[in-house]
């Protein structure tokens, strides 16, 4: 008989409850310990769209000498804030290295069993929780102003293939009669079926942590500085300069873990990918089904009352100020897209995407800290894949055999 542990995770977004739920089924004891608000997580501000077709990674191939001009243009989704760069040089020089094709087929070929039937693996993970009711089935679109816009992007597309990603053309009026609220510049989509989206993120991700404390879980808001070692074995992480003893500690602290697991010997290539959205308030106009509009790489949500147009990718560290121009750069995509759209009110959020510089999340556990695991660096995919790498991590702490190879995803490749 297997001993009951007692885990301490650290980080209560989207990775460190699905962590949470499988580790409660398997018997365990767990402790939820987190120091921000809820609203401040990706897993609230995220597109909501679970988007089994996710492997592509940003660093593609073009993207050095694509980077520059998107830079200097306000039309474009990519922006940074200039004084942060010679923080950032060394992260982005790695990051810059891998946007060629041989670094992104190994990308999606580790971002894929992570990906894959996200739909299923939620339902699966939210099953008795309550949170069922925010889940629902959908197609998903990516929606391109021609078939010749669509074909420039042909390698990503030759990655979703690859991994038997599937979709329908519809061009012209198929797209139209699909649905006919969006712009008569837009003529092109590449529909997916079998993906799904989350009615309300925010409500969702507390729903199951609803449920992980229903189940006997502890929870205490503070921030992690250390573990301590007993017998050379772990026996407790200090919080606030207080210890909670437990067997096992989970850091799945996204975007802010860089400095904590440096104190474990783990120096991460990390930055943070900050992300935007703006939620538009009882829309008179509501999509079919969630859309990334790939001319300006944002995606068009159906919500609970609202819209939400998320993405952006801005570079500028965890502290400074959200950027006007990141909001007004989706107003504006939006009134391009669905020009008819009106709304009552809006919302604004900015956050932060935990992005390792190799583009693969970071799961395990710490080769010189026994018993300290990992789970973070997922970059656009937190909310998609964070059922399986829960999952994942609940099963390698349990002492379960694994069929699949989740050596690529090692911490200590970062030793």
């Amino acid at each position: 008989m297997k001993k009951i542990k007692r885990v301490a995770i650290i980080g209560n977004g989207i990775i460190g409850i699905a962590t949470a739920i499988w580790l409660q089924r398997l018997g365990h004891q767990v402790i939820l310990i987190d120091k921000s608000s809820p609203n401040l997580r990706a897993s609230y501000g995220n597109g909501g769209v679970l988007a089994s077709c996710s492997v592509v990674p940003i660093n593609s191939p073009g993207l050095v000498t694509k980077a520059p001009r998107m830079l200097l243009d306000p039309d474009e989704p990519l922006f940074i804030k200039w004084l942060y760069l010679p923080k950032m040089l060394p992260w982005l020089w790695q990051y810059l290295r891998r946007a060629n094709a041989k670094h992104c087929r190994l990308t999606a070929a580790a971002l894929h069993p992570l990906v894959s039937n996200s739909i299923g693996n939620h339902q699966a993970m939210a099953e008795g929780t309550g949170a069922e009711r925010f889940i629902i089935p959908s197609d998903y679109l990516y929606v391109y102003k021609n078939r010749k816009h669509f074909e420039s992007d042909a390698f990503g597309w030759s990655l979703r293939s690859k991994h038997g990603i599937k979709w329908t053309e519809l061009n012209g009026t198929e797209f139209s009669t699909y649905d006919d609220c969006f712009a008569d510049s837009l003529t092109f989509a590449a529909k997916m079926d079998n993906h799904g989206r989350i009615s309300d993120p925010g409500a969702y991700l507390h729903a199951l942590e609803q449920h992980v404390i229903d189940q006997g879980a502890i929870k205490i808001n503070g921030c992690f500085e250390d573990v301590e070692y007993q017998d050379n074995e772990l026996n407790a992480v200090i919080i606030d300069g207080k210890k909670t003893l437990c067997d096992v500690a989970v850091l799945a602290t996204g975007a802010w873990s860089k400095k904590l697991t440096a104190k474990l010997g783990v120096n991460v290539a990390l930055e943070s990918e900050r992300g935007y959205h703006i939620d538009l308030w009882h829309p008179n106009l509501m999509p079919k089904a969630p859309v990334m509009v790939a001319g300006g790489k944002f995606v068009i949500t159906p919500m609970k009352d609202r819209l939400r147009l998320a993405g952006i990718v801005e570079f500028g560290g965890l502290n400074a100020p959200s950027s006007a121009k990141a909001f007004n750069l989706l107003r504006n995509s939006i009134k391009h897209a669905i020009p008819k759209l009106t709304w009552s009110h809006e919302s604004e959020w900015m956050g932060h995407r935990p992005a390792p510089s190799d583009s693969i999340p970071i799961i395990g556990e710490v080769a010189q800290k026994p018993g300290v695991f990992l789970g973070f660096g997922h970059h656009h995919i937190g909310l998609t894949s964070g059922p399986k790498t829960g999952w994942l991590l609940a099963q390698i702490i349990n002492g379960n055999m694994l069929h699949e190879d989740v050596s690529i995803y090692s911490p200590n490749r970062f030793v």
